[in-house]
């Protein structure tokens, strides 16, 4: 009888124990590789090769004192725990600077069989720069599909005083010299022309030069300094129109003020107003920086009154209107 007691105590005795051997698989488990190696794939930029001063992150499975962050040097190498020298990795996308790893591992002895994985965290070599007449300019990164479009939208879109084309250069590895392209804006926003929308793969400059500035003064119901963001250009009629034509009184002849290469003073030119406005003319294009001059019949001559424009054409820059 007495035995059967103390046996009884026994059992009662072991049953915490075992109430506590089964709460265990609740609790969280530590943290392992293939967690961290998770969640680092989730922010992983893409396959493109790497360059200098991009992020790389290495997973070797079962050791964690190799698998981190490496920051790539300017060298182009990245350098890692144990292993003699530098591993050359610039030029190389995740796979395969993981086989570059991998191999380095085997051949200094460190491990025999390593699983080695990499990632791209972050990429500062693949830089494309956005600027000139862009709402926002920025200097984005070339990762995944990025094309023209992608880059003038990072930089929330063309500026009002955007002239008629974007200018995308690159520096051709060759030579050291860069090489420009000039694009339509207007076809490229189109979508006309597909090919237009060109890829970007880093080391682009992409800038949108401004509006070339055309001047309108004299007897004209409007006058004032007009943008031509219009890549054929502007011409006679279109200041005109622009400036809500000319007065009752107008003089038959306009004027044409150009600046010359290596002159000191603009050359002038006759314009056949009236005979342009009842169409016994051709109408008479414009050039950046011209000024056009519609004289009243009783007007003085319009040389005279050069030197007063200038400062009437910086206080209208900024409101100047576009020309369509």
């Amino acid at each position: 009888m007495q035995a059967r007691i103390l046996l009884a105590f026994w059992i009662l005795s072991l049953a915490p124990l075992g109430a506590a051997a089964q709460s265990e698989p609740n609790q969280p488990a530590p943290p392992s590789d293939s967690s961290q190696s998770s969640q680092v794939w989730t922010t992983n930029l893409g396959d493109e090769p790497v360059g200098a001063g991009d992020l790389v992150y290495i997973t070797v499975t079962g050791s964690p004192e190799f698998t981190r962050s490496y920051r790539v040097s300017n060298d182009g190498g990245i350098s890692i725990p144990l292993v003699s020298k530098p591993i050359p990795v610039s030029g190389l996308a995740p796979a395969a600077i993981a086989n570059a790893v991998s191999g380095a591992l085997i051949r200094d002895r460190i491990l025999v069989a390593p699983i080695v994985s990499a990632a791209v965290l972050e990429y500062k070599s693949r830089q494309v720069t956005v600027a000139g007449a862009v709402n926002t300019p920025v200097i984005i990164q070339a990762t995944g599909d990025l094309k023209l479009l992608d880059a003038i939208a990072r930089a929330h879109g063309v500026a009002p005083e955007a002239g008629a084309e974007v200018i995308v250069s690159s520096l051709d590895k060759a030579t050291g010299k860069r090489n420009s392209t000039s694009i339509p804006i207007k076809d490229l926003l189109s979508g006309a022309d597909r090919n237009l929308n060109i890829p970007l793969h880093g080391g682009e400059e992409v800038r949108v030069p401004e509006a070339a500035k055309l001047f309108v003064a004299g007897n004209v119901k409007l006058p004032g300094l007009y943008r031509i963001n219009d890549e054929e250009g502007s011409s006679v009629l279109k200041a005109l129109a622009l400036s809500q034509g000319i007065l009752p009184d107008s003089a038959k002849e306009a004027y044409v003020y150009r600046m010359v290469a290596g002159a000191n003073q603009r050359q002038e030119i006759a314009i056949p107003l009236r005979e342009i406005l009842h169409r016994k003319a051709a109408d008479v294009p414009l050039q950046a920086n011209d000024i056009l001059y519609v004289p009243a019949l009783s007007a003085v001559r319009p040389a005279t009154i050069l030197k007063g424009m200038a400062g009437l054409a910086t206080s209208a820059l900024t409101k100047a209107p576009m020309i369509p």
